[in-house]
């Protein structure tokens, strides 16, 4: 990868590695610290790493460094069990993305992570699978799980509208 290519890459994609990572530590400082590794780990390997692999590669990197963060603030939710105590709100409120907001961030870790790559940035399971360490099928199943405690916890549509 050129130079050109790496200040591509950081136009292309630094505010959305910023939002994801965002969604999943919410602390701007950290967040923005996370960003920076993660373009620092990139220039590292500059010349390994091609242009058309660099989105996949950021998002990868991105997604380690910010578990790295969590483990040393000892932070890390179960990855293998739903939240149950999940309920649904009877409140009727209007802004529907606030409550999904609050939703997202009961998920567990891996929930939550796998939520926001397929339905947020719009990858794809495999893609997933390849920058979050699992296979497929665990994807498919990290979703569908995440998927229902969401459900479970909004409710009806009714309800928040």
């Amino acid at each position: 990868m050129t130079v050109a290519e790496y200040n591509q890459a950081v136009e292309d994609y630094a505010d959305n590695i910023y939002r994801f990572i965002l969604k999943n530590i919410n602390d701007g400082d950290k967040v923005r610290d996370v960003v920076q590794d993660t373009y620092e780990k990139l220039w590292i390997k500059h010349e390994d790493v091609s242009y058309q692999k660099v989105k996949s590669y950021l998002f990868t990197t991105a997604y380690h460094t910010m578990i790295d963060v969590v483990r040393k603030e000892k932070r890390l939710t179960d990855f293998e069990n739903v939240n149950d105590n999940l309920t649904a709100t009877n409140s009727h409120y209007s802004d529907v993305k606030e409550i999904l907001d609050m939703a997202i961030k009961k998920l567990p870790e891996v929930q939550r992570t796998v939520i926001l790559l397929r339905d947020y940035e719009g990858y794809h399971y495999d893609e997933i699978a390849e920058i979050a360490g699992l296979t497929e099928s665990q994807v498919k199943v990290y979703i569908y799980r995440g998927r229902m405690a969401l459900k479970k916890y909004i409710g009806t549509l009714e309800k928040v509208i």
